[in-house]
């Protein structure tokens, strides 16, 4: 993407931030954030940063690209404000690309999420039947759903992707999240420190780990696309959280044991095992993960490690 300008919601917080950096190269970019999980730290000084709620009026509407990535995005959220997580995650994308809309942008791209596609070990395709056990994912389809109507009714060009637990590392723009981080970042931290990552369970349950720096190029490739409809972005591998710990033992030089406790979250809403089938967006872009598992744990490590990345 060359010459665009843009507006990224959420665009100080983790996966924000690394979008905001990588298009402001070549683009002119506006990282809207209300500071919740964000900072303007997380930001190069070459990316305009806005603070501002997605249900606020009066945004920095005339633009060429809307990036929606703004949203409350766990599943405690919501529980603790369902009304409120309503608010942001439905009515302030509606709100925000309404604004867009009416400023003559006619391509969006936003975050939905993989939750909604329950515990699968088998690859998740678009097309197969979901459901939803939380408020968190009610309000991920119901964006999808306003997705829908944008591009029926508006002829919009609107892209849903289905992130596969994003991870980074506290080196990068995944810190400010602290308790919200990706568990590879949480784990990696405490072992770092000589203390025991802390596992639900019984450690077997299984992630589709993919790193921000490819679902960035997704989110990038589905613009430049002009994609319209639902896509996942994930490796297509699935990883448990023990194999993590042993993976980071051997990266860090450490021989820590995690320690089980109790999943804190009832046993038929809690995702027990995710694995994205991504062909519908490679055949659509040629997208492909490009950091492999063994790769990405060396650059969460490197902080730590100080190896070079």
């Amino acid at each position: 993407m060359q010459g665009k300008r843009v507006l990224v919601t959420g665009g100080a917080g983790f996966i924000g931030s690394n979008l905001a950096n990588g298009l402001a190269a070549d683009n002119d970019v506006i990282a809207l954030d209300d500071g919740y999980l964000g900072t303007p730290e997380n930001l190069d000084d070459d990316v305009e940063y806005v603070e501002a709620s997605v249900l606020d009026d009066d945004l920095p509407a005339d633009v060429d690209v809307l990036f929606h990535l703004a949203a409350l995005s766990s599943l405690n959220m919501h529980e603790d404000d369902p009304q409120l997580g309503a608010r942001v995650n439905v009515e302030g994308f509606v709100n925000t690309v309404e604004q867009v809309r009416k400023e003559g942008c006619d391509t969006v791209v936003y975050a939905s999420t993989s939750s909604i596609y329950g515990s699968r070990t088998e690859p998740s395709p678009e097309d197969m039947p979901v459901a939803v056990n939380t408020g968190y994912e009610a309000s991920k389809l119901a964006r999808e759903r306003y997705g829908e109507y944008y591009a029926n009714y508006h002829d919009m060009n609107v892209a849903g992707l289905r992130f596969f637990s994003v991870y980074q590392g506290y080196g990068g723009a995944e810190e400010h999240k602290g308790e919200y981080a990706n568990v590879i970042a949480q784990f990696a931290d405490d072992m770092a420190g000589g203390e025991p990552p802390v596992l639900y369970g019984d450690g077997t349950q299984t992630r589709d780990f993919t790193h921000v720096s490819d679902i960035v190029r997704g989110i990038e490739l589905a613009a430049d696309h002009e994609l319209t409809g639902i896509y996942n972005l994930g490796t297509g591998d699935a990883y448990s959280f023990n194999t993590v710990v042993e993976m980071l033992n051997d990266e860090l030089g450490t021989d820590i044991n995690p320690e089980y406790v109790e999943n804190p979250i009832p046993e038929d809403v809690y995702v027990h095992d995710t694995c994205a089938d991504f062909s519908k967006i490679r055949e659509a872009t040629g997208w492909e993960p490009e950091i492999d598992f063994e790769e990405g744990i060396r650059r969460v490590c490197a902080q730590y490690t100080g190896a070079n990345v």
